[in-house]
């Protein structure tokens, strides 16, 4: 994966990382993916989320509509992969906490 790591991607993330409004946000994806890899995309993060509440592969492909294939690999970066999902994950536990502190 290292060959992914180019210049163009650093400045990709550098600036999904500036991005702290969410209208914003959605504004650069609507522009940067088609609807279907937006929702592709969420999609994965949802299985991710219920894989990680361990929901079945049943549970998941009828709650979501992902396939078994999409959700073996979203399972195996859960595992195997370098962190992602884990940390996505645990933003996603951090907003729902403060939403539900205030």
């Amino acid at each position: 994966m290292d060959d992914l790591r180019t210049r163009e991607v650093d400045d990709l993330l550098s600036v999904l990382a500036e991005m702290t409004d969410p209208d914003e946000l959605y504004q650069f994806l609507e522009d940067l993916f088609t609807i279907r890899e937006i929702k592709e995309t969420s999609q994965r993060l949802e299985v991710a989320r219920l894989l990680s509440d361990g929901k079945s592969y049943t549970a998941i492909e009828q709650a979501t509509g992902a396939s078994a294939t999409t959700i073996a690999r979203v399972s195996k970066c859960l595992s195997y992969g370098t962190g992602g999902y884990v940390k996505a994950l645990e933003i996603l536990k951090d907003i729902k906490k403060r939403e539900h502190d205030n």
